[in-house]
């Protein structure tokens, strides 16, 4: 699987004169089965039998289902398998606020309380186990290329990527914000591929971090029944101006300035619909 390749990769970053001895690849077992019963044969307690449905792995980040029924993706997830979350169907009737405070990108607050990082997550784990969100059901593409279905059961994750990316929106010029979406695909991919300690990793790093320099306020958001929606947003760092976006009548926008840019921002589909008509000179 793909975490051998990021075990071995981050050794070999770390100190490649270490030895690695990797049992998967030396002895008969097979299957997941096979494992199982010969950690009982063996004497070897592991918390996992053949009455379990599904490959689990868990951090106070996440929860992971594979296998069993999963592995036909046409088949839903069922209820039973969900051990952190509750289904949106059984969350509460009633919609819950949260708000998430940020200073510099890095979340720093819930509800008006300074939190350090890791009881942040432990705070946004409660709230949103309770309204049943952050359920993900995907279809990755493994390092090698193949493609494997997996359920995860990440509440905070979820409320904190989402409250940030509202800030972003609010705080980070056009350019920057999209420009920093595709890199985002790129980060997440060498993370995947076991690449942490690469120079691109730590080159975009330090892209990122500039562009968080900005990215403070405070954002509310609503959840209800596995859903997070947005409910407000504030920054001194905003760059949304009511003033110059308003519907109503304004005295910081001239109009008729939009004919001009019009004119030139669309003169290459012009030139383009004059050349198909054959009108082009």
């Amino acid at each position: 699987g793909n975490d051998q390749v990021r075990f071995e990769l981050g050794v070999k970053a770390l100190d490649p004169d270490i030895a690695i001895i990797a049992p998967w690849r030396e002895w008969e077992l097979k299957s997941r089965d096979q494992e199982i019963d010969y950690a009982a044969a063996h004497n070897i307690p592991i918390p996992v039998s053949h009455s379990d449905d599904y490959s689990m792995d868990r951090n106070m980040w996440h929860l992971s289902h594979e296998g069993s029924d999963l592995e036909d993706p046409w088949n839903a997830p069922q209820d039973k398998m969900f051990k952190v979350t509750c289904t949106p169907e059984a969350a509460p009737d009633k919609d819950e606020y949260v708000e998430l405070e940020f200073v510099e990108g890095v979340p720093v607050a819930v509800n008006g309380e300074k939190l350090s990082p890791a009881k942040i997550v432990e705070k946004l784990n409660e709230i949103g186990i309770r309204n049943g969100v952050g359920i993900s059901d995907i279809v990755e593409n493994r390092l090698v290329g193949m493609k494997s279905r997996g359920v995860y059961e990440t509440p905070a994750g979820s409320i904190i990527y989402y409250a940030h990316n509202e800030l972003e929106n609010l705080c980070l010029d056009k350019d920057t914000y999209h420009y920093k979406e595709g890199l985002a695909i790129k980060y997440a991919e060498l993370v995947y591929d076991g690449k942490w300690f690469c120079a691109l990793r730590e080159a975009m790093d330090a892209f990122v971090n500039e562009t968080q320099k900005t990215v403070t306020g405070t954002v509310r958001l609503k959840l209800y029944k596995g859903n997070i929606i947005s409910a407000g947003a504030k920054s001194p760092y905003s760059l949304y101006s009511q003033e110059y976006v308003t519907f109503g009548e304004d005295e910081v926008y001239d109009q008729s300035d939009a004919t001009g840019f019009i004119n030139l921002f669309g003169l290459p589909l012009a030139v383009r619909a004059m050349m198909k008509k054959g009108t082009l000179k």
